[in-house]
């Protein structure tokens, strides 16, 4: 069943159509990864998704419902859908159980007892039951990236975005957070990612969609279409990611 359908998104910036029709189908339990060159619009693909920026035209329809349409409550589309951004988002005031507890007061309004098991619960999921009182300074990238990511997850999303999960964490950290993001997909739970890194690709995708100055050139499975398509433009772009540069 189709959770995320997108048909014919636009999105201008200044007379600069950064976004060009774009088409997207994201089904209930995949995990669907969207590459290309910077520029491109993948980030603000998600941003339009989310409603974190109005686009230009088209529609997006989430769970059956056009929320592109006027009147649409974007407060709580929001909260069906996490987002992990790139810089990870935190609070530097709050502790990371903090961070994760602030969601389900404000927003769900749980009871302090409630929000704090549900943080604590989702503090043990990530591997960091023994770091709930540290504030964001005190944590590594990697740390820090999977309190971003406890947090989207105790307000029960329905499908998970990620910014560049990996780009702002050493190789170490990132092969954490890939296993992490693998550990998620077996879990079912529904994720789409932007991502420039080929082994977040190739280790956590059921398809990989490449966007190109705004449109979407190809889209399939990973390996084949990181390693064997046919267009010359896209076999260079995933050569020289293979390559690192």
């Amino acid at each position: 069943m189709a959770l995320l359908v997108v048909r014919n998104l636009v999105k201008e910036f200044d007379g600069r159509r950064v976004l060009d029709g774009v088409d997207l189908d994201l089904e209930v339990g995949q995990v669907k990864v969207v590459m290309g060159p910077s520029g491109c619009g993948k980030s603000t693909l998600l941003r339009c998704l989310n409603r974190l920026i109005e686009p230009t035209s088209g529609q997006i329809f989430f769970e059956g419902e056009d929320i592109t349409r006027p009147g649409t409550d974007v407060r709580a589309l929001r909260q069906r859908i996490g987002f992990v951004f790139q810089n990870f988002a935190l609070y530097r005031h709050l502790t990371a159980l903090e961070n994760i507890k602030l969601g389900l007061r404000k927003l769900r309004h749980l009871p302090e007892a409630q929000a704090t098991a549900r943080a604590r619960e989702e503090l043990r999921r990530m591997e960091l039951e023994t770091h709930g009182d540290k504030y964001p300074a005190q944590l590594s990238g990697g740390q820090k990236q999977r309190v971003a990511i406890a947090r989207a997850l105790a307000m029960d999303p329905r499908v998970l975005f990620f910014d560049e999960p990996t780009s702002a964490l050493d190789p170490r950290m990132s092969r954490e957070v890939v296993a992490l993001i693998n550990r998620l997909f077996l879990d079912n739970v529904t994720m789409l990612c932007v991502t420039h890194d080929v082994t977040v690709a190739r280790y956590i995708s059921d398809s990989v969609l490449f966007l190109d100055h705004g449109r979407v050139r190809a889209e399939g499975d990973a390996d084949l279409l990181l390693d064997q398509h046919q267009d010359p433009h896209i076999s260079a772009f995933f050569g020289r990611g293979a390559r690192g540069v």
